[in-house]
C-alpha cells in the first residue's frame, strides 16, 4: 500500500489499515523513527481512558476479590488448610 505526503506533511492511511487497527477520527497515535522506518502505534492509554469509570465492582467486592476470581489464589495469599 502506498500513501503520499501532502503539502502540509500529512498522509492519509489507507482504509484497510484504519479498519484493521480500529482507527477512527481522533485516535491518538505514537510516532517513532527507527533506523529510517516510521512506526505508528495506537496509544494504549487512550483505550484505557475510554473505558475508565464505565465498570463497577459488585457490592462488597474489592479489586483483589475480582482478580482472585479471574486468576486464582495470589502468591501472597495465605494457604488455607
Amino acid at each position: 500500500m502506498d500513501a503520499t505526503v501532502a503539502e502540509r506533511g500529512q498522509i492519509t492511511l489507507p482504509k484497510e489499515v484504519r479498519d484493521a487497527l480500529g482507527l477512527v477520527k481522533g485516535t491518538k497515535l505514537t510516532i517513532e523513527v527507527d533506523h529510517g522506518k516510521v512506526i505508528l502505534r495506537k496509544n494504549p492509554r487512550e483505550a484505557i481512558n475510554r473505558v475508565r469509570g464505565k465498570f463497577s465492582l459488585p457490592d462488597g467486592m474489592t479489586t483483589d476479590d475480582v482478580m482472585r476470581e479471574l486468576r486464582g489464589r495470589a502468591p501472597s495469599d495465605p494457604i488455607e488448610p
